[in-house]
């Protein structure tokens, strides 16, 4: 029987698993849930914000369904995402009882995904998990390939695990009430997806006059358009061993700009954004692009509302050390997922310090701020 159009597929060496996109998708959690077989209790981590408007009617959906169903909500934002607050949802998990044949649901953006995907994939030595992300950027990016992790004082998501979830089930009616700084965030996820693979998709994205006015069936179609590019990467490399790495672009520079600004300041999407232009530049320097992909990627980010400009407050001398202790860093090389033009990258360990040098020197002589 052919599944609807909203259904995409996962599969990994774990298993096959689902990415849902569609109106309404929390409705049917339950049934969902029951038909993957996920019949244990299910422990709803959200944040302060997102709890209040879907918890409740999703908890009580679930005990409705027969679920023994708990909710925990931990405060907003990147200042979370640590060891600490790790630690506090252990003691709620295994105080209340938690069970092996238990799963996390991860009801949120990208913080919450990571970090209830980082505390089930460690509590009890891994119980299942699945992700409900109500921001643009969880659903087309962070809510899928099994990434999750938490922050250190030294770098962006430098403890974690590979824990693939067993259902992705995203509701586009969340989108209506996220605040539009968090929906522009969102956006650069999907413009990095069309750079790095997607033509097509850039033009489309090019093409819409009005971002913020997309709603319905048309966002909906950008969505699982954009999540195909890194649901078709994670299903030739889930461990980023190679081709998944070209996800990272932006994010050498992006994350090193998060950390040195310190987690909260900027949202993850302004920081790739910032780091998608920076990093553009560096692979022009190489003649891997020409200026009018530059200019081109960036006049697309700034009509997504999103930032370009390095932000104040940060030094050349801290992004670089930052940028060697990146994940992706091999005897001690920087490793940089860099744009060969609209729809094609590749990963490059021979970016000469020199060049990262000029480039940030260059962005920050010309700084304003972002914009």
């Amino acid at each position: 029987m052919t599944q609807p159009a909203e259904y995409l597929y996962v599969t990994t060496t774990g298993g096959r698993y689902e990415v849902i996109v569609a109106h309404g998708a929390f409705d049917h959690l339950p049934h969902h849930l029951q038909r993957i077989g996920l019949r244990g209790a299910a422990w709803v981590i959200s944040d302060d914000q997102v709890f209040p408007r879907y918890a409740p009617a999703l908890i009580a959906r679930l005990r409705a369904a027969g679920y023994n169903a708990h909710g925990y909500a931990v405060p907003p934002g990147e200042p979370s995402k640590d060891l600490a607050m790790a630690a506090r949802l252990y003691d709620w998990l295994i105080g209340n009882g938690v069970e092996r044949r238990d799963t996390v649901l991860a009801l949120g953006g990208g913080v919450i995904g990571d970090l209830a995907g980082f505390v089930a994939a460690t509590v009890l030595r891994g119980i299942a998990l699945v992700h409900l992300p109500t921001t643009l950027l969880a659903m087309v990016d962070s809510a899928i390939g099994g990434k999750t992790g938490v922050n250190h004082s030294l770098g962006k998501n430098l403890i974690g695990a590979f824990h693939q979830p067993r259902l992705t089930l995203a509701d586009t009616t969340t989108l209506a009430t996220l605040p539009p700084r968090e929906l522009r965030a969102g956006w650069a996820e999907v413009i990095k997806h069309a750079v790095i693979r997607d033509a097509d998709l850039f033009a489309h994205l090019e093409a819409i006059t009005d971002p913020a006015s997309l709603q319905g069936d048309a966002l909906a179609t950008i969505i699982r358009r954009a999540a195909r590019v890194k649901i078709d990467i994670v299903n030739i490399d889930e461990r980023e061993t190679g081709e998944r790495m070209l996800l990272n672009y932006g994010h050498t520079l992006g994350h090193a700009i998060e950390a040195a600004r310190g987690y909260g300041d900027l949202l993850h999407g302004e920081a790739v954004a910032i780091g998608m232009h920076l990093e553009a530049q560096i692979a022009h320097r190489m003649g891997m692009v020409d200026s009018r992909f530059v200019e081109r990627q960036q006049r697309l980010l700034r009509a997504y509302g999103l930032p370009t400009n390095l932000p104040p407050g940060v030094t050349i001398d801290d992004l670089i050390e930052r940028t060697l202790r990146d994940k992706k860093v091999r005897a001690g090389r920087a490793r940089w997922a860099l744009p060969l033009g609209i729809g094609a990258a590749t990963v490059r360990d021979d970016v000469p310090e020199t060049v990262v040098r000029a480039i940030l020197e260059k962005a920050t002589d010309r700084n304003e701020g972002p914009v």
